[in-house]
């Protein structure tokens, strides 16, 4: 809840005045493991390619940018279809300012009847359906946070939402829907007239085969959400895009501002795409470490959610408490706001290191108890 005095001349909305803004804590930090970033800078080619680049848009800056984006929609469909195996054209591509930009279009575009998540899931979907004064309704998940598809094709049926949303692996769990399950549900959202978005965040960390690759078959109404800040470790410069049917780009475009995307970050986005060998190498590193750290948690005595994303949610005696001691150990991990979790970002081997130290001092206080 917002704790802001809005002044009475202030013409605010009123369903935004009891709303905070979004966001993690940015706090100084020795160990910054809450924000499920990569760990890892570019390397100093790849700073020098950038650079590079900008000098030679940086003539041009006069002038407004490429506002359809084409050339790096182009680079995209390209990445995917190498991934996936799928024969995407840049017309089933869309980019933007982050995925939440993405998320928010979709929301501007086909939010008018109606919203469904599965919850706990991605806290900025049900956020943004408000924003966008789109009705959200939150579905249910089973006790291990996994996904009942014979539940949630239910709630389709039964609430009708022109959008419904599925994160795989979901934030903050970690947990993943299988393929024919996002099948199944994009089906069901067919028989009511929505469209099912698969939000792909953290979908490069896990071995499930991407929804990506259901799209030319006979669900139109799938659209699937990706991003280059985690993966590519590209989260500073704001670059995310969307997969789907070219209706669904052309109705975008509707609702997209003009010139949304500068042209600097359309043209760093294209070289981090030249170099993507080198910042997707990371990623086998980043699982590794990710099923390493989940051992050693359960060595420690946490329950850890099985995870398939960067990140591990894992059990605490006490969030508020824990979260706490660990700062005070210069250990940054994010309280999600599920009573007796935390979740922590898989950082470097050293950042690990010491958040698997203060956790354990932690839970050697009078005041941490057992997990």
């Amino acid at each position: 809840m917002s704790q802001h005095n809005w002044p009475q001349w202030l013409p605010l909305r009123s369903d935004l005045r009891n709303l905070s803004p979004y966001g993690a804590p940015q706090i100084p930090s020795l160990a910054q493991l809450n924000t499920n970033e990569n760990p890892y800078p570019p390397s100093a080619k790849l700073v020098s390619a950038i650079s590079k680049r900008v000098d030679e848009v940086a003539g041009t800056l006069n002038r407004y940018p490429d506002r359809d984006v084409v050339e790096l929609r182009r680079e995209l469909a390209t990445f995917l279809n190498n991934r996936s195996g799928t024969t995407l054209s840049y017309e089933n591509i869309w980019v933007a300012n982050g995925s939440n930009e993405v998320i928010q279009s979709l929301f501007l575009a086909f939010g008018g009847e109606g919203a469904l998540g599965f919850t706990p899931s991605y806290s900025m979907h049900p956020l943004i359906a408000q924003v966008t004064r789109t009705s959200w309704t939150n579905g249910e998940r089973n006790s291990d946070f996994s996904l009942d598809v014979a539940l949630a094709t239910a709630q389709v049926r039964q609430i009708k939402p022109k959008l419904i949303f599925v994160t795989t692996p979901n934030n903050p769990t970690g947990t993943s829907v299988s393929l024919s399950d996002v099948e199944d549900l994009a089906k069901v959202s067919a028989e009511v007239g929505g469209l099912l978005v698969v939000d792909e965040a953290y979908a490069e960390f896990s071995i499930e085969p991407s929804a990506i690759t259901l799209l030319g078959t006979t669900m139109p109404n799938l659209v699937v959400v990706r991003t280059m800040s985690k993966a590519f470790a590209f989260a500073g410069a704001r670059v995310g895009y969307l997969a789907a049917n070219k209706e669904v780009i052309s109705a975008l475009q509707l609702v997209r501002l003009p010139y949304h995307l500068g042209a600097v970050t359309q043209a760093i986005a294209l070289v981090a795409l030249e170099h993507q060998g080198e910042l997707l190498a990371k990623v086998e590193t980043l699982v590794a470490d990710r099923d390493r750290l989940a051992l050693q948690l359960q060595q420690l005595g946490a329950t850890v959610i099985p995870s398939s994303a960067n990140f591990l949610l894992f059990t605490v005696p006490s969030s508020q408490q824990i979260w706490q001691s660990l700062l005070d150990q210069g250990v940054l991990v994010r309280d999600v706001g599920l009573s007796g979790y935390l979740r922590v970002t898989i950082g470097s081997a050293a950042e690990n290191q010491r958040f698997v130290q203060a956790l354990a001092n932690s839970l050697c206080k009078p005041s941490g108890g057992k997990i």
